[in-house]
């Protein structure tokens, strides 16, 4: 890939990371639609890398007392609201997890299709209006019980399904299981940084065994997706209560309707 496609990519994958409309989608579809080369290994790493930066950036003060707060809960202090809050995020990792060793080869063989991401971009995305007309959203994380959380992770293992959006789909559950909009984010968001580890991880070691590693592309990469994912995560978390799903909810249905005209020709 050029710079210019390097940086349209990483832009694209740090502004859909986190908004409920899916990147895997909008990063299989450069190539089905405008012929551009396949990405590569060497950039996906960078743009998970770069999201992972983003979201640690973001929920950095977060991420210190869950981890402080889990780890004293082993001695006298026992569990708290932010202790069990890190339970729930392991808890809530590992569907997608098994889902991920299990499932992911027939995945890529036989599901990354613009007719796959036409269908999901669609379903889900009228899943998710839904939920948020119907859901109660009375629920805060403190809120959050372990049953609660099995159902939203077992919902991010639809995720790996092209066009469904790992965002999407667990803010839909969260909706749906009486969360407010915003603490369905923050969750979401949170239940991320495992996930993206370690796919991260997963990709990076075949990257190191590379010889022909592009770094000055995945220096790039990162940069541009890691700074695009933080304003996407900070604008996404300011407003969501006040402009709910509708707006994501309108741009799946008509990305769906271009995808479905763009088989049919």
């Amino acid at each position: 890939m050029d710079w210019l496609q390097v940086i349209v990519l990483a832009l694209v994958q740090g502004v859909t990371e986190f908004l409920p409309i899916s990147s895997s989608a909008h990063l299989i579809l450069p190539k089905e639609v405008l012929g551009w080369p396949d990405q590569g290994l060497g950039f996906d790493v960078a743009v998970h890398l770069g999201s992972l930066i983003a979201v640690l950036g973001y929920f950095r003060r977060d991420i210190v007392t869950i981890v402080r707060e889990w780890l004293l809960s082993f001695g006298a202090q026992g569990q708290t609201a932010q202790s069990r809050l890190g339970w729930y995020i392991i808890w809530g990792t590992v569907p997608a997890g098994l889902a991920g060793l299990l499932l992911h080869d027939v995945i890529e063989m036989h599901l990354r299709s613009i007719e796959v991401i036409a269908l999901t971009t669609i379903a889900f995305g009228l899943l998710l209006g839904w939920a948020d007309k119907v859901g109660k959203r009375q629920l805060q994380l403190a809120d959050l019980t372990l049953p609660l959380v099995i159902v939203i992770g077992c919902c991010q293992a639809l995720a790996m399904v092209p066009g469904t959006s790992r965002s999407g789909i667990t803010i839909t559950a969260a909706l749906l299981l009486g969360l407010q909009r915003d603490a369905a984010a923050r969750f979401s968001f949170l239940l991320s940084i495992p996930i993206i580890t370690l796919s991260g991880g997963y990709l990076a070691l075949g990257l190191f065994e590379n010889r022909d590693t592009d770094w000055p592309s995945i220096a790039l990469g990162t940069a541009v997706a890691a700074v695009s994912a933080y304003l996407c995560i900070y604008y996404f978390l300011s407003f969501i209560n006040r402009i709910g799903m509708m707006p994501f909810v309108i741009y799946r249905l008509v990305l769906g309707a271009v995808l479905v005209g763009f088989i049919a020709l």
